[in-house]
């Protein structure tokens, strides 16, 4: 364990991760650290995104801390406003309230001669630490069209991840560019408002049914007084999602078995021939996030509402065009058109000899075993390149990240070295063998353009297999896999 303040840690956001991070610091002993949120308020993408129909898409149970479970979910699939406050309250009962500061954007971080790391804050602020680790979350930036016409239209318009709460829906004309997570929630929650709504889907996506359903004020109380049942049901919904990676590996018979769940689920909620065809993906299971909705179908069989099985063109000042040349009129544009991944250009990180993160991710947007890059010493990933695994909970994932980096941490200080920094060649070595297997999956196959792959094809999100396999394989992390650094030199 390591000795109190012997070493100074900064963490940038207070999400999921940035939580679970402090968690960890404070169980191995260091209490010498930051969490810096750049918002008003804990909890990450839950704080920061307020769009209609928000919820998680994971069973609410699993979608927890491990060692903070919560017996008052209001249903098997959670809401924003209540993840939300179940983390803001995970910070206050881990103790982590005292280490964080809100309203602190991090803007700089420079890695200096005296192995130290320089952050500098939006208001000019700085602050010296020996280690960093960057939480900030992949689900951040949104992405608009780069389209003709964007900056033209007259009326409002917003990105879904950025809800304008100031404007009336009611008995006005909509357009939604977008059909995926984000849209899904969204169009069902808005379309008994508007007079009518326009749904833009450039390519359909794979759903399969939520079937939400709200628990019972009995069985809440059941929760609360039995811990043994939520760990129950937090054990049967892990169990659940471990089906996922079978669901979207190549030649496995599961992936044809979530296809025909999927299609069944469309031929169950509409009766529309044409309806039915636009909204069958012709890519297979996983190459585009797989989403779950139980009224996005439905709701598309509305009267008011219709699809565009087409991309966007152009924005006009009175609408949009669609790829074919259709000119669609509305009062509103909402942008369902999602995030950049791995943006690390969010902040300016400087490392050894003057490399900056974020050309060297665009060039190679790699990590080793999810957590670290050469080149930057004593900076860690909460959740890097292809440090996410499909089969788990977000929260399980990132407790593994945590858990290596801090114990990193204390084997650095145990062994009373200031700096390390992975070797370049394991870095590499592992990167290559993950490059193999990632054709192996949906979403890594050549065939699949999604968010998952990069413009040349590579796949930078997911790691190619199992939690099972992750886990192990993180386990034998250790300070052998590391050079120690000295002043611009390693040893």
């Amino acid at each position: 364990m390591a000795t109190d303040n012997s070493c100074r840690v900064a963490v940038i956001g207070a999400g999921p991760g940035g939580l679970a991070a402090g968690h960890e610091l404070l169980a191995q002993g260091f209490s010498n650290f930051t969490i810096f949120e750049k918002a008003s308020a804990v909890g990450g993408t839950w704080h920061l995104h307020t769009y209609p129909g928000l919820a998680c898409d994971v069973w609410a149970h699993y979608y927890t801390f491990s060692y903070r479970p919560n017996p008052d979910w209001s249903a098997n699939f959670a809401e924003q406003a209540e993840i939300q406050a179940y983390l803001q309250q995970c910070a206050t009962e881990f103790g982590l309230d005292p280490h964080i500061e809100l309203n602190t954007k991090i803007v700089t971080a420079k890695y200096q001669d005296n192995q130290r790391w320089l952050l500098t804050t939006e208001s000019g602020e700085q602050h010296e630490f020996d280690a960093v680790i960057n939480a900030m979350g992949n689900q951040h930036t949104p992405v608009y069209p780069d389209v003709e016409g964007i900056d033209s239209f007259q009326g409002d318009y917003w990105h879904g991840t950025r809800w304008n709460h100031d404007v009336s829906l009611d008995g006005k004309r909509a357009v939604v560019v977008g059909s995926a997570a984000s849209a899904i929630q969204i169009v069902p929650e808005i379309a008994p408002q508007l007079k009518h709504l326009t749904v833009l889907q450039r390519s359909p996506n794979w759903i399969m049914a939520r079937n939400r359903k709200p628990y019972s004020a009995w069985l809440k109380n059941c929760f609360k007084h039995f811990p043994w049942l939520v760990r129950m049901h937090r054990w049967a919904q892990a169990k659940m999602m471990g089906f996922v990676l079978d669901g979207v590996r190549l030649g496995h018979k599961r992936m044809e078995q979530f296809e025909a769940q999927a299609k069944k689920f469309i031929e169950q909620s509409i009766s529309d021939p044409e309806l039915r065809a636009a909204v069958t993906p012709d890519t297979r299971y996983g190459c585009k996030r797989g989403l779950v909705s139980d009224d996005f179908y439905t709701t598309l069989t509305r009267d008011n509402v219709e699809l565009v099985a087409e991309g966007l063109q152009a924005v006009t000042p009175s609408g949009i065009r669609t790829a074919s040349g259709r000119e669609i009129e509305t009062d509103i544009i909402i942008y369902c058109t999602g995030y950049r991944i791995l943006d690390y250009d969010r902040i300016k990180v400087t490392g050894r000899d003057g490399q900056n993160l974020a050309e060297v991710m665009n060039a190679a947007p790699q990590s080793y075993k999810g957590i670290v890059a050469p080149g930057f010493p004593n900076y860690f990933f909460a959740a890097g390149p292809n440090g996410l695994c499909i089969n788990v909970s977000f929260f399980t994932v990132i407790e593994q990240n945590v858990k290596s980096i801090v114990k990193l941490l204390v084997e650095k200080e145990q062994a009373g070295i200031k700096a390390i920094d992975v070797k370049r060649r394991l870095h590499e070595e592992y990167n290559a063998e993950l490059k193999r297997h990632f054709a192996e999956y949906s979403w890594g196959h050549p065939s699949c353009t999604s968010y998952y792959r990069t413009a040349d094809g590579y796949a930078p999100f997911l790691y190619p297999g199992g939690f099972k396999d992750y886990a192990r394989m993180q386990s034998e992390i250790s300070l052998q896999d590391f050079d120690a650094v000295t002043r611009g030199a390693v040893n």
